[in-house]
């Protein structure tokens, strides 16, 4: 019987292109590449991750967030202190998907423990969590800086067992990274891919148990396995 709900957070709790959207709206000399910008930061955001994993040099989340930017602004052309300090600034805030204040709390309201997994650095988590007021929907934040170890490690996964004492197969994971999902199902969890773009699945040993477009249905599916 799952009874823990645990969810990645950028991509999936929150929105990770909201900064340069933001950004795109409020200055025309940055609206043309936002987009590309957006794309390139996350992609190297992720790679310098697991590139840092297999190569046992470690740094935190948001040493790695600045370095994806400084390759994106780059390969756009964008040679601006403002503007870079302006993103960086403005993903402290990133805007959680709309659905997501809802469905916590219903999870929270049926009785499941809810919390993030991370690869984000403690303060990233705190100021997004709190800047989406979702800190009263949340039982834990747990963030890869204790182990310095980036998913799809084993051991970031075991760090959900020890904080809810419970066993692998009582936890629903929810990602949209489909590397995560299946990290996370190699581990045991019950998992969840949120593919939103409608995406294909990946060729991974390990798929997801559910697919969905966004987090909307997820108390209904745990309703209905009771």
């Amino acid at each position: 019987m799952i009874t823990t709900c645990i969810f990645d957070a950028y991509g999936t709790l929150f929105d990770v292109a909201s900064a340069a959207r933001a950004l795109g709206d409020t200055r025309p000399d940055f609206a043309p590449h936002w987009q590309r910008v957006a794309t390139t930061w996350r992609l190297k955001q992720l790679q310098y991750t697991w590139l840092r994993r297999i190569t046992n040099q470690h740094k935190d989340f948001w040493a790695v967030t600045q370095d994806g930017l400084d390759f994106a602004l780059e390969e756009s052309g964008l040679d601006d202190g403002d503007l870079r300090d302006a993103l960086l600034a403005l993903y402290w805030e990133l805007a959680a998907y709309g659905e997501v204040p809802a469905m916590l709390s219903s999870l929270k309201s049926a009785g499941y423990n809810t919390g993030i997994l991370s690869n984000g650095s403690p303060d990233m988590l705190d100021g997004a969590v709190s800047s989406a007021a979702l800190s009263d929907v949340l039982d834990a934040v747990i963030s890869v800086e204790d182990i310095k170890v980036y998913k799809p490690d084993m051991a970031v996964y075991q760090m959900v067992l020890d904080r809810f004492q419970c066993n692998a197969d009582q936890v629903l994971f929810v990602s949209s990274n489909g590397w995560d999902v299946a990290g996370s199902s190699a581990f045991g969890f019950n998992t969840l891919w949120v593919n939103r773009a409608g995406e294909p699945i990946d060729r991974l040993d390990n798929g997801p148990r559910w697919v969905a477009s966004d987090l909307t249905g997820i108390p209904a599916l745990l309703e209905g396995l009771k």
